[in-house]
């Protein structure tokens, strides 16, 4: 009697453990979200961010919820998810086919939790000063340029920066070597996580559109109401 009721008690509990072990295991998503959807609702280091499918580089990304981190391309300056039928390659001989979109016509952006690093402003006030050169060169339209120093772990960027107000704009950038041109990262925090943006630094031509765009970007990302406004920097 006394083996038939363990028995039973230990029928009882690998039940329920199997239950738990069926609700609680993480199961991938069986739907993923189609290119013209509208904006799903994702979070990224439990911050609320409103995405269209479309601007998602990798398929298994496309599905709403919690991620770990989120890729995405826009196409500039528009800021609205790249045309597919322009993102395949195109065949010789094919008058009728559209030339490739150039490099300069993308937005790259990834979101992913700050985790320990700094958030980017705070990283411009007591990180890169102990990197960078004594003396800033003059950019266009009042920006700055000042080059991280050899043997430090910026080697080879400047810093650039709106030199009236630092923490109004400020990127990294790569220079331009040979045929490979100079690219910038823009990063914005809110709260637990990072939108970091990359860019042509050509762009910089122009910085003060660049900006005006990335704030349009960073409105269109994080739904009204649904929390404090991305910080600028």
């Amino acid at each position: 009697m006394l083996v038939l009721t363990f028995a039973v008690f230990a029928a009882v509990i690998l039940a329920i453990g199997a239950f738990l072990v069926y609700v609680l295991w993480p199961s991938w998503p069986s739907i993923l979200a189609v290119l013209d959807a509208p904006a799903v609702p994702v979070t990224v280091a439990g911050v609320l961010f409103e995405v269209p499918p479309g601007a998602i580089r990798t398929a298994v990304q496309r599905y709403p919820g919690a991620h770990e981190r989120i890729d995405l391309v826009f196409a500039w300056p528009s800021l609205t998810p790249p045309d597919p039928a322009a993102e395949k390659p195109t065949h010789d001989g094919d008058a009728a086919a559209a030339p490739p979109p150039s490099v300069n016509d993308r937005l790259f952006v990834n979101i992913a939790g700050l985790s320990a690093v700094l958030p980017p402003v705070e990283r411009l006030r007591t990180i890169y000063p102990r990197y960078v050169e004594a003396q800033a060169g003059a950019g266009a339209d009042g920006l700055a340029i000042l080059p991280f120093r050899a043997a430090t772990p910026y080697e080879g960027e400047d810093l650039i920066y709106a030199a009236a107000n630092p923490e109004q704009f400020f990127a990294r950038c790569t220079v331009k070597v040979r045929a490979v041109p100079g690219t910038c990262i823009h990063e914005r925090s809110l709260e637990a996580a990072e939108v970091t943006l990359r860019f042509p630094r050509v762009w910089l031509q122009d910085w003060r559109s660049v900006a005006a765009g990335f704030d349009r970007l960073m409105a269109q990302l994080r739904p009204a109401g649904s929390g404090p406004p991305i910080e600028d920097r």
